[in-house]
């Protein structure tokens, strides 16, 4: 590749990283930490603050990282046009995305939906233990799936992302640097 694209791949890949270890961190951190609150009826609640608060730079980071999606692909579209490994895995790569947008926004009105029932006693923050109310329970019951998924997708993502670094690199001068270094 002869032109540098390194603002659009920073952009690409911070938020992609940010996105990703924000979702995990929420899973694990967040609403884990929620759910050891003394008082039962706090843990919705705590974990809806929390998530209310990282909801902007979530948003910031989906932006940054499609922004910085679209001007690789604007950048690298002859070498998309001429690879159909880098195509399929641009593809691919779109396609992952656009579901790992839907999971996170589908998780955001689930968080909406349990903050609204904030003050029930619950067993954890996706954990009802059956003394909430039937509408918290529903919504904690797909959160508990879903806190999961989006992780899971974003690392997906970044490996991708990682393939397709590679793609990038000319063989003829990796095998030569390669075999300098060795020599």
């Amino acid at each position: 590749m002869s032109e540098r694209n390194t603002f659009v791949r920073s952009l690409h890949d911070v938020g992609l990283a940010v996105w990703s270890g924000g979702a995990l961190m929420g899973a694990i951190g967040l609403n884990g930490s929620a759910a050891t609150a003394k008082d039962p009826r706090e843990r919705v609640a705590l974990a809806a603050e929390g998530w209310k608060r990282w909801a902007p730079v979530q948003v910031a980071a989906l932006v940054a990282h499609a922004v910085g999606g679209a001007g690789l692909i604007l950048g690298n579209k002859g070498r998309l046009a001429a690879q159909p490994g880098s195509r399929t895995n641009t593809i691919v790569k779109l396609a992952l995305s656009g579901v790992a947008a839907g999971t996170t926004l589908y998780s955001g009105i689930l968080g909406r939906q349990m903050s609204q029932h904030a003050g029930e006693a619950t067993v954890g923050t996706t954990e009802s233990g059956g003394t909430g109310s039937p509408a918290l329970a529903a919504a904690q019951r797909q959160q508990r799936v879903l806190q999961w998924v989006t992780p899971a997708l974003t690392i997906v993502l970044i490996v991708l992302a990682a393939q397709q670094g590679e793609q990038q690199r000319p063989v003829a001068g990796w095998m030569q640097e390669h075999f300098h270094r060795h020599q």
